[in-house]
């Protein structure tokens, strides 16, 4: 099992909580990037979006490619998986861009596609939004030309949403055959384009039961298609505490989101613009990817059970989310790690 995180670029992951005492500033991602591989934790997903969906429009937000740039070259082991989104990014220039990150990383750079769901973000930035089976179409042809540029040079595609002509993107990244790509979705659209085009499917959190099934249907995809095993993700927040009297108090504590709330407006977007296998509660968004219930809330011995049960159903790594993050993650790696 590996053990990633999300960089809190939006300052937490609480929709009731103002202040976690983790401000989206450099000087934070940077000091917990690199404690977290000190202490063990082997990815860091950098998310990208341009207004704060967590803690309201007008509230600041890092920008995640010059964040995982700057990453590359602070860290030396951890993974940097960096969000992207085709409708805000040219594939050729993208792929130049992550490529040279690749270098200063010396091969640690991945992505996380990710199809855009929030239609006021890209009105704000002037950006064309598309709807949900639009919008994957366009990814399709966008890793086609990503993939083919990583790969080759004197490349050209002509496609309905891009076109390249006698490509030349030199120098080619570190990782061979190409960095890592990485999806998530829950609809046949989704689960299609990601089946057949990536190398892991990342998931929001939920039990091992319903992500054993995912697993299993994304593997049988695969096979079909005759291509190698994907990697499986799984979204968590992690409460380690010593007693389940303190768990309760905790989970209590950060979900209370009212309707009204900076974040509520945010959720009925997302509701909106996205399709999902269950109908999510505003319990369950309250601290972002439905993170709790994959259920790493608990004594140490608990969540080492739980985390145990993900591994039997063929999960292969976590990302976690927690608040305040370092804090949190430093208790994390006590019960587990060390265990």
């Amino acid at each position: 099992m590996r053990y990633g995180y999300w960089m809190p670029v939006f300052g937490g992951w609480l929709r009731n909580v103002e202040d976690e005492q983790m401000q989206p500033t450099w000087d934070y991602v940077k000091r917990l990037a690199i404690r977290s591989e000190e202490i063990g934790f082997d990815l860091a997903l950098i998310a990208e979006l341009n207004l704060n969906d967590i803690k309201g429009e007008d509230a600041p937000s890092l920008d995640a490619w010059s964040t995982a740039a700057a990453l590359a070259a602070v860290t030396s082991k951890q993974e940097l998986m960096v969000a992207v989104r085709p409708t805000f990014h040219n594939p050729a220039l993208l792929a130049k861009q992550a490529a040279n990150i690749d270098h200063i990383s010396n091969g640690r750079i991945s992505l996380n596609l990710v199809s855009s769901w929030w239609k006021d973000e890209a009105e704000k930035y002037g950006v064309h939004f598309e709807q949900h089976d639009n919008r994957y179409a366009r990814s399709a042809e966008w890793l086609e030309v990503l993939d083919n540029v990583w790969k080759k040079d004197h490349y050209s595609f002509e496609g309905k949403y891009y076109q390249v002509k006698d490509n030349v993107l030199q120098p080619k990244p570190v990782s061979t055959p190409r960095p890592k790509i990485y999806a998530g979705g829950e609809s046949e659209a989704a689960k299609d384009l990601i089946s057949s085009t990536c190398d892991g499917y990342v998931m929001h959190g939920d039990s091992p039961e319903k992500i054993g099934e995912r697993i299993a249907d994304m593997r049988e995809r695969r096979e079909k298609k005759g291509l190698p095993p994907m990697q499986f993700g799984v979204a968590a927040y992690s409460i380690i505490r010593n007693t389940e009297q303190e768990v309760k108090q905790e989970l209590d504590r950060i979900t209370n989101v009212q309707a009204g709330s900076s974040g509520y407006k945010n959720y009925q977007q997302w509701l909106a613009g996205t399709q999902l296998e269950q109908q999510v509660s505003l319990l369950d968004y309250s601290v972002s990817n439905r993170g709790l219930r994959t259920g790493l809330t608990g004594t140490p011995a608990q969540v080492q059970d739980r985390i145990g049960a993900f591994e039997n159903v063929g999960a292969d790594f976590f990302l976690l989310q927690c608040s305040p993050q370092l804090e949190e993650m430093e208790k994390f790696a006590d019960a587990v790690f060390t265990a």
